[in-house]
């Protein structure tokens, strides 16, 4: 059985704010961690102290906050520091809706011959941009679809800086579009798909977490995750097919 989170010792609204997190035992605090935890309710918009942190790392490790050791606070301390951006993000509903209109803008990639993968620029739950890839078409690297809806949402804000806004991407963005997102500033980047060769939200490198980079954007993977895949094998596994019949036309000469 779950030991349940109660009050006391856990402040009434404290506990209300963990709840509506998800976190509602000791278990689940534990498999969160205290720092992100911590975070969470911050970003959940819960005023929280030190004296929070030391309470829910506390009850980690069953003692009292007045017991733990300054040398954990200390470490608490650096791991909050160092830990990547954490944002409260939208219910699943939401964020499959929007993704969904990232995965009509990679079959329009995909339509044009170009790797599938799309994305949208979402500000005050409105789709202010979207974009598909069309680095062939284009004979520009830069044409990823992240870049060009991060292009198109400046220009219909007038700001290069997207604060408060989220990209939903298809695809987990490469180091040149992660690079480019920080510089934005984007509050959330939700994505589908991970990129086991160049992924840059976790996949190879997390630049997102890098400590020595300005820390503005939280991410989150595995949204309609089954079908963001689909598409890209399906459209790899037309061009090996395309592929093979033009040799096989070439050997037939």
């Amino acid at each position: 059985m779950p030991t349940l989170l109660t009050t006391p010792p856990v402040a009434p609204q404290t506990l209300a704010a963990l709840q509506a997190l998800g976190i509602r035992s000791v278990e689940e605090l534990c498999d969160t961690g205290s720092v992100q935890a911590f975070l969470l309710l911050k970003a959940a918009g819960l005023t929280v102290t030190r004296s929070t942190l030391w309470q829910l790392e506390a009850l980690l490790l069953a003692i009292k906050p007045q017991d733990l050791p300054q040398t954990q606070k200390t470490a608490l301390e650096q791991a909050l520091k160092n830990h990547p951006p954490v944002a409260v993000f939208p219910a699943s509903s939401e964020m499959e809706t929007f993704m969904r209109a990232a995965l009509v803008e990679a079959e329009q990639s995909a339509h044009i011959g170009e790797i599938p993968v799309g994305a949208v620029v979402v500000s005050n739950n409105q789709i202010i941009a979207a974009a598909h890839n069309t680095c062939v078409s284009d004979h520009d690297i830069s044409r990823h679809a992240e870049i060009r809806a991060l292009a198109a949402a400046g220009a219909a804000l007038q700001n290069y800086r997207l604060d408060g806004c989220d990209l939903y991407i298809t695809l987990e963005p490469c180091a040149m579009c992660a690079s480019a997102i920080i510089q934005a500033r984007v509050r959330r980047v939700i994505y589908g798909a991970a990129e086991p060769k160049t992924g840059a939200a976790g996949s190879v490198v997390n630049l997102f977490a890098n400590p020595l980079l300005n820390k503005h954007t939280a991410i989150k993977g595995g949204i309609l995750e089954d079908e963001c895949k689909e598409i890209l094998q399906t459209f790899f596994k037309g061009l090996r097919e395309r592929n093979k019949q033009r040799k096989q036309a070439q050997l037939s000469e």
